[in-house]
């Protein structure tokens, strides 16, 4: 609602790249094709967790992915716009307890916010099963009060969580700008994940 293909305006504004920068990405002559810009790369793996993730990114993945599952497969009054961050209180340089827990969904108009809180206070337990959650005053579900309307229909900023998520919860020191996106001759993120790639296996083989 709010925002259809069907009535969407669309205009585009679109030049071709600086030629200063498309000398270093265009192949031609056989040669390598290059960055043609600049990057910083972060990637790693650690054992904190199953997924080689550090723990705080890892929970949030996880109770994230359970409450898609649970909208997918259940007529239930979430939407698909969601966020979640967990803060893990670390104790030489290891997790040692979660300190709090904050979940966000967007949900229909016709739910109240006690059994939005009962369903995914449950959603939480399954998703991290064994791990000791904080009291439930720290666990925060919308806590602006309301999140009926959604996705880009509400807000149209997604940088700041692909900020958060690409620097591994947070993890890499970044200045705030836009990561690179889907471009592959863009070095930031992709490289960044095969950093992370080579990491998970080398920690993997031992």
């Amino acid at each position: 609602d709010g925002f259809s293909w069907k009535t969407a305006n669309i205009e585009t504004f679109l030049h071709e790249q600086s030629t200063d920068i498309a000398m270093g990405v265009d192949s031609k002559d056989n040669k390598d094709e290059g960055a043609g810009d600049q990057g910083i790369m972060f990637g790693y793996a650690c054992d904190e967790t199953d997924s080689l993730m550090p723990a705080p990114i890892d929970y949030s993945h996880k109770i994230l992915k359970t409450l898609s599952d649970y909208r997918h497969n259940n007529d239930s009054f979430f939407g698909p716009d969601s966020k979640s961050q967990v803060s893990v209180l670390y104790k030489n340089n290891r997790p040692k307890n979660i300190s709090s827990i904050v979940v966000s969904s967007q949900h229909l108009e016709t739910a109240n916010n006690n059994e939005i809180r009962r369903k995914i206070l449950e959603i939480i337990e399954a998703a991290i099963p064994n791990l000791i959650l904080p009291s439930e005053k720290k666990i925060l579900i919308n806590p602006t009060g309301r999140f009926v309307i959604g996705g880009p229909d509400g807000d149209a900023g997604l940088t700041g969580r692909k900020i958060i998520v690409d620097t591994y919860g947070g993890a890499a020191p970044h200045g705030g700008g836009a990561f690179s996106g889907k471009d592959y001759t863009k070095v930031d993120r992709s490289a960044a994940y095969m950093a992370r790639y080579l990491a998970k296996n080398i920690v993997a083989s031992g």
